[in-house]
């Protein structure tokens, strides 16, 4: 399948790379080159690229350290069979994060808010993910092979955006959790809860109540606050005019 002909494919990973909060981490033994996999808590950045908070004394970290090539399993977790759902399997190189720490930790801490008392363990530190590129497998015969050109999200021009997203999500947060409820039942055909904004960039909103998540596309590409509010305005609108589910 060409994923030029069909933007689906891009949208599919890109949402699963935003609302995804586990996965399946694969290194390789240094030596023996023996697969090593192993279950991780992950998180984004606002291009998509998964975020890890990790432990020196892991074995995964262990393995990262002495050859960063890696792949991450991700996976929608929908009820029956799992092999129903979407599923993409990530290949990159996983490095030690430097610089944006700010950045790194809100994001993830947005995503597993029960990990701060980790961030400040000295044997901890954040790696980054930078991807090579993507295996999605979205169904029967649905098999795309992405770029990451393809599937990560472009921050052109949105400065702005990315700069204001700590702001944005505790406005959200501290203002707006009706709507984001509306949001998910009337949109995204979920179910009432708690819901809560953990982050936004040019393509959507990404929406969390404890194990749940979700990914609010947008309509357009946005790359301003002010853009941002008018587009989330436009979604509400319409989530109430919708008969209720």
């Amino acid at each position: 399948m060409d994923p030029s002909a069909d933007i689906k494919p891009a949208r599919l990973t890109r949402s699963l790379l935003g609302r995804s909060r586990q996965g399946a981490l694969a290194t390789l033994t240094p030596g023996s080159g023996d697969p090593y996999c192993s279950l991780v808590n992950v998180a984004s950045l606002p291009d998509g690229a998964p975020i890890l908070l990790i432990s020196r004394l892991a074995v995964h970290t262990k393995n990262i350290l002495a050859d960063p090539r890696v792949s991450l399993m991700l996976d929608e977790r929908v009820p029956g069979d799992p092999l129903e759902g979407a599923r993409i399997m990530l290949a990159g190189i996983a490095e030690e994060a430097e610089g944006d720490a700010d950045l790194l930790k809100r994001r993830y801490l947005a995503a597993h808010p029960s990990a701060e008392d980790f961030v400040g363990f000295k044997d901890f530190s954040f790696f980054r993910i930078r991807p090579k590129g993507v295996h999605l497998v979205a169904g029967f015969g649905r098999i795309v092979d992405l770029a990451p050109k393809d599937f990560l999200t472009d921050l052109t021009d949105a400065e702005a955006l990315v700069e204001a997203e700590p702001d944005i999500v505790a406005h959200m947060n501290a203002d707006h959790t009706d709507t984001m409820n509306l949001y998910a039942v009337k949109l995204l055909n979920s179910t009432d809860g708690e819901w809560r904004c953990t982050g936004c960039d040019p393509e959507g909103l990404d929406l969390q109540d404890d194990r749940r998540t979700l990914r609010l596309d947008f309509p357009e590409r946005i790359v301003t606050p002010a853009a941002l509010r008018q587009a989330l305005k436009g979604l509400a609108d319409r989530a109430r005019s919708l008969p209720s589910p």
